[in-house]
């Protein structure tokens, strides 16, 4: 179990590095993508251990990766169009 939460800690980590390194202009300020990244893994690690019962680490971890990589991904602005023209005033 303690290497499922630090295993879905480091990819929900690494994760949020990629995602700030490759998509930086697209992204909300870098404490909340690091904060969601580990955040959802550790979510969909727990969703996904509930599921499936011990014994099943792989496919824990690949949960966790799955979760945190679709929250990331609501983190996303579109591309293009500045945030300001994003919000009617």
């Amino acid at each position: 179990m303690i290497l499922e939460i630090l295993g879905s800690v480091l990819l929900g980590l690494g994760l949020s590095w990629a995602a700030a390194r490759h998509l930086a202009d697209r992204l909300p300020a870098l404490r909340t993508v690091y904060a969601a990244g580990p955040l959802g893994a550790l979510f969909g690690a727990y969703v996904t251990h509930m599921a499936l019962g011990s014994g099943h680490v792989m496919a824990t971890l690949v949960g966790a990766l799955l979760v945190a990589s679709v929250l990331l991904s609501l983190l996303l602005r579109p591309a293009g169009r500045p945030l300001s023209r994003a919000i009617p005033s």
